[in-house]
């Protein structure tokens, strides 16, 4: 019933007017979009995540418009039927765009109480239209802007080749044009701005940290390692962490004050340089001789998650030695999308360089061997191993945070997880070694925990390691069966809308309490508990850690 009231040909209509069909796709998208999704999104995010479903809705009505007429179907509607399909349209969206509003805005609500945070203002989902408009609007006049130069370059090709050959020729010069663009000279400007950017601000120190006069600490005057040199994050985290003094009374028992070596971007010219002189740290501080050595791979600039530190030290009485470096000033969120290989090379670098020396030393006198990492941590770390064979036999445990979809072998793992086991929580041959949490209490499972124990944890709500491109087609299988309980029951699959979805997720997804989304807090300190298994630790241990880590 519907059609374009231009009576311009098809091909100059679906680039000139707005088309119903589309429109009316776009609609659809629009509707979808308001419902649950992983995490509370802020208004204005909100807005893009809409934005984006609608345009995307809109191609894919124009597109289905387009290939029934070239497959010859070319209803000829009256002028009346065309008056009535539009009218049916207008009131379609009169109705559905006041009522999904109110909806969305309800449902965001309903997650914002799941997850602890303060409900908003819900008068502000009356922008989430004004943006998303302004959004698909913009989009789509790019999307214009590139078929009229394809058109106009097919005319210009068509005054000396065929028809088909011009047209075909055109398209891929525009792609290759938008390639070069995007992914070459601009790309590399763009990053090359966001990195002497990021690079100025790593000059700065966070409020309240100072050089620490340790000698177990890289930065302090005994450490080869210049403070200045250590980066901002670097910095945080030598300085950080609890004292011999704290543990001792957190826990009851005898310490030792725990080693924190690190290098930073600026020590070396390559990676492995870099992990090189953290090695020498650690020989300067006979972290060898310690009864842990923990192998940290960090984020882009640097960072390492402080509960996860601080309870490990906590746990094994201050007897441990981290290691960790910088490898970028890039921001953890422009390394997430613009360069996932240095991670891996950095994961690796560091990894090798320690189990080298660690492997050199008689078995007797080894300290146990263990890597963590949060998220690009994660990531790169666990490319220091093949598989989940080679990770239980080269560690003596291991806590991988918030572990990214792309990931391997987290991805392997995942996928040969045993029969009814969920993807959000997989069992691997039955948990004889690595087990998959959510909460600590995930661990508990029926079968006997051999060591060594490596844990993946990791929130059902987390959009961080559920985010996948995959999302935009193909429904995954933790949205198939049950969800977590950390995530809104409302929530389904949708296609392209939850790829949108979950991509805004993850701009604030750290911004929740712990427990929830891409922030691990205190419960760290009970998973560290189940995999180091020191003697004498209980669970009133692990509250006053947790309390401790808290600030209580």
């Amino acid at each position: 019933m519907l059609d374009s009231p231009d009576p311009e040909p098809p091909a100059r209509g679906f680039l000139r007017t707005p088309h119903p069909v589309g429109l009316a796709w776009a609609l659809l998208f629009f509707v979808w979009s308001m419902t649950p999704s992983l995490l509370p999104r802020v208004w204005y995010l909100q807005g893009v995540a809409t934005g984006l479903s609608m345009i995307t809705g809109y191609g894919i009505g124009v597109l289905v418009a387009w290939v029934i007429r070239r497959c010859g179907v070319e209803p000829e509607w009256s002028a009346r039927t065309k008056r009535i399909g539009w009218l049916a349209l207008a009131a379609a969206a009169a109705i559905l765009v006041p009522l999904f509003l109110v909806l969305g805005s309800w449902w965001q609500q309903i997650i914002r109480d799941l997850v602890g945070v303060p409900r908003a203002e819900r008068s502000y989902y009356l922008l989430v239209l004004l943006i998303a408009v302004v959004v698909a609007l913009l989009l789509l006049a790019a999307g214009r802007g590139i078929g009229a130069a394809t058109a106009g370059l097919t005319r210009l090709g068509g005054r000396w080749l065929p028809a088909p050959v011009a047209r075909l020729g055109a398209v891929v010069l525009v792609l290759v044009i938008l390639v070069v663009l995007l992914n070459g000279a601009l790309y590399r400007g763009l990053l090359g701005v966001a990195e002497q950017s990021a690079k100025a601000a790593d000059k700065g120190t966070a409020e309240g940290v100072e050089q620490p006069r340790l000698p177990e600490r890289s930065g302090s005057p005994a450490s080869a390692e210049p403070w200045d040199s250590l980066g901002a994050e670097g910095r945080t985290f030598v300085a950080g962490g609890p004292s011999v003094e704290r543990i001792a009374e957190v826990t009851g028992a005898p310490a030792r004050t725990p080693i924190r070596v690190y290098a930073g971007r600026e020590s070396a010219d390559t990676v492995a340089g870099i992990a090189d002189r953290v090695v020498a740290e650690l020989e300067r501080t006979n972290a060898f001789d310690r009864r842990v050595l923990a192998v940290v791979t960090t984020t882009g600039r640097g960072w390492v998650n402080a509960n996860v530190a601080s309870s490990f030290e906590y746990v094994a009485g201050g007897d441990t030695a981290i290691a960790a470096m910088q490898y970028s000033f890039l921001p953890s969120a422009l390394s997430f999308v613009a360069d996932r290989e240095t991670p891996q090379v950095a994961g690796r670098a560091l990894f090798e360089a320690v189990y080298k020396v660690w492997a050199a030393r008689p078995e007797d006198r080894r300290p146990k061997l263990v890597v963590f990492g949060e998220s690009l941590g994660s990531y790169g770390g666990q490319a220091a191993f093949a598989s989940g064979p080679d990770l239980v036999a080269r560690t003596d445990g291991a806590l991988l945070v918030g572990t990214p979809n792309f990931a391997e072998p987290w991805g392997r793992i995942t996928a040969g997880r045993d029969p009814g086991s969920p993807e959000r929580l997989p069992v691997v041959d039955d948990g004889e070694h690595i087990r998959f949490a959510s909460r600590p209490e995930d661990t508990a499972l029926a079968a006997p925990w051999e060591f060594p124990r490596l844990v993946f944890w990791q929130h059902a709500s987390d959009p961080i390691t559920w985010w996948s491109f995959d999302l935009a087609w193909h429904r995954p299988d933790w949205l198939r069966e049950p969800l977590g309980p950390d995530v809104d029951p409302g929530m389904r699959w949708i296609p392209m809308v939850t790829f949108w979805q979950v991509t805004m997720d993850m701009v604030f997804s750290a911004d929740v309490p712990a427990g929830f989304g891409h922030t691990y807090g205190p419960e760290a300190a009970q998973l560290w508990a189940e995999i180091l298994d020191p003697p004498g630790w209980n669970a009133a241990a692990t509250e006053r850690v947790e309390n401790a880590l808290r600030g209580n």
